[in-house]
């Protein structure tokens, strides 16, 4: 017979586990974001050296999978350099990641039509920098950013994963919890109703904040 009682008698742990994984891949994105945006800059118009280290990092971090990329950090760099904590590895890990694939995602909405873009720019006396942020990126952004997002709610998804190393995150009080109770059935049932609610609520979060974002987008309020 089937019982959440025991399960949600520890919602307070879930609900925080749930705030960590979120605050945590919060911090990434951002960072990320704006790593992403560097790196694709780099890689598109940069000098040589750097497209062919971005280009490196890029393919490294993609072929890859993101438990190994975690371990590499936490016990690899962790074990020679400085001890970090498991939430700051995790951080570092998670910011890695997502700035790997927004950096290809951008790059794409960069492909189309913004050589000419830059070129125009650029004879109108803008700077490098200037026209690459105030001419290029935005619209390249507006193209790709439904693609960020669905990015980066697969990563906060796959960031499950770093209750490996003691982070204390949903997953980790999930497997407290169900050591607990013994009620495994009961709570990865609630659990995954949990990480199903809160991609999804991102995703409509973001809907929302589009407009807002990107105004001169077609169907955007005026």
């Amino acid at each position: 017979m089937f019982s959440f009682r025991d399960v949600f008698a520890h919602s307070d742990m879930l609900i925080s586990g749930l705030a960590v994984s979120i605050v945590l891949c919060g911090i990434a994105g951002v960072l990320g974001l704006l790593l992403a945006i560097l790196c694709a800059a780099f890689k598109t118009s940069g000098p040589r050296l750097l497209s062919w280290i971005v280009t490196a990092y890029v393919e490294t971090i993609r072929n890859t999978p993101f438990i190994v990329q975690l371990f590499f950090i936490y016990f690899g760099v962790g074990g020679i350099s400085w001890r970090m904590s498991p939430a700051f590895a995790a951080a570092v890990a998670l910011t890695l990641n997502v700035a790997a694939y927004f950096t290809e995602i951008i790059r794409g909405g960069m492909a189309d039509g913004s050589r000419g873009v830059r070129e125009a720019a650029l004879s109108q006396g803008l700077t490098t920098g200037q026209t690459y942020l105030c001419i290029v990126l935005p619209p390249a952004l507006a193209k790709v950013d439904k693609t960020l997002v669905g990015q980066f709610v697969l990563v906060f998804l796959g960031s499950a994963v770093i209750s490996q190393i003691s982070v204390e995150d949903l997953t980790s009080a999930a497997q407290f919890i169900q050591t607990r109770t013994f009620r495994a059935f009961e709570t990865y049932i609630v659990v995954t109703v949990l990480y199903v609610a809160t991609g999804l609520a991102l995703s409509l979060l973001y809907a929302w904040l589009r407009p807002l974002l990107f105004p001169w987008v077609k169907g955007a309020p005026q």
